[in-house]
């Protein structure tokens, strides 16, 4: 599976990606069928067997049935075994406080299951995880501080791939992902300091699940008590302030649990509710 149409640059980064694995006689690898933790399993696969990798992916109310179930797919495409790990985030206050270090106690969350239930288990000797290039340098991701005090790797980020080159090796990887949009998990869409709840969670997953089946693609409902504020690419503004879709978008979002439907004229914002709260990184 590895990859051959490739700029030189992007094989380069990856043989010091294989070189960097090559020590590890069994990886687990915290999977989420996004981009970059499945470029990341299927190089691993390749470079150690795919019988010395597992894909570890973290099961939680944060997690949408269509990304779980998507993550399945993409697990099987590479020809790794999924390996489910139950985490409860939810029962930690400082999570559901939903502050702007909320990914670090959902990171800590995982990483603690993994070193505690799976990988005596399964015999790891190594966990890694899909932070890139481009992640590493943003100052809006505290989960980093939970792979560091568990000592998880970040394979993809030690070798200098950052998100272009990660898309291009998944297409080169032909990876059912490829051109996935961006995931994050459905508590990014509810405002920091607004306590992170199951039944927020759970409306924020119908109103996204139903606004795909109406032909949407890459969006974010962001959750704001009774009001849906939808985030959708700039060129898909013009159709959704038009019937039929409008009518249609506004029936699911109610169906959902809301009562309005604001459509945020920005189109997609990632970061938008930790990026403002958060100070530069240096460095």
């Amino acid at each position: 599976m590895t990859p051959t149409d490739l700029q030189p640059a992007d094989r380069r980064a990856v043989a010091d990606l294989r070189e960097r694995l090559a020590g590890t006689a069994r990886l687990g690898v915290a999977f989420s069928g996004g981009v970059d933790s499945s470029v990341l399993l299927a190089l691993a696969a390749d470079a150690l067997g795919a019988d010395r990798v597992l894909a570890l992916l973290g099961v939680s109310p944060s997690l949408a049935a269509d990304e779980r179930a998507a993550a399945h797919r993409v697990a099987a495409h590479v020809g790794v075994p999924v390996v489910e790990v139950p985490t409860a985030e939810g029962d930690r206050p400082d999570y559901r406080r939903n502050g702007p270090d909320r990914c670090f106690h959902c990171k800590d969350e995982l990483f603690t299951r993994i070193s505690e239930d799976v990988v005596s288990r399964y015999g790891l000797t190594a966990v890694a995880y899909g932070e890139n290039a481009d992640d590493a340098r943003r100052p809006d991701r505290p989960g980093a501080r939970a792979a560091t005090a568990h000592a998880v790797l970040r394979p993809l980020a030690d070798a200098d791939l950052d998100k272009a080159a990660v898309r291009r090796i998944a297409r080169a990887l032909e990876l059912p992902c490829a051109d996935k949009p961006a995931a994050p998990c459905l508590a990014s869409r509810i405002p920091h300091f607004s306590e992170v709840s199951p039944e927020k969670l759970a409306q924020v997953e119908a109103a996204e699940s139903g606004l795909r089946r109406l032909g949407l693609g890459d969006l974010r409902v962001r959750h704001h008590g009774d009001v849906a504020r939808l985030e959708v690419p700039v060129e898909e503004l013009p159709a959704l302030v038009s019937d039929p879709l409008r009518e249609q978008a506004i029936a699911v979002v109610r169906a959902a649990g809301f009562r309005f439907l604001a459509l945020d004229l920005a189109g997609i914002q990632s970061g938008a509710f930790t990026l403002p709260l958060v100070g530069v990184r240096e460095g």
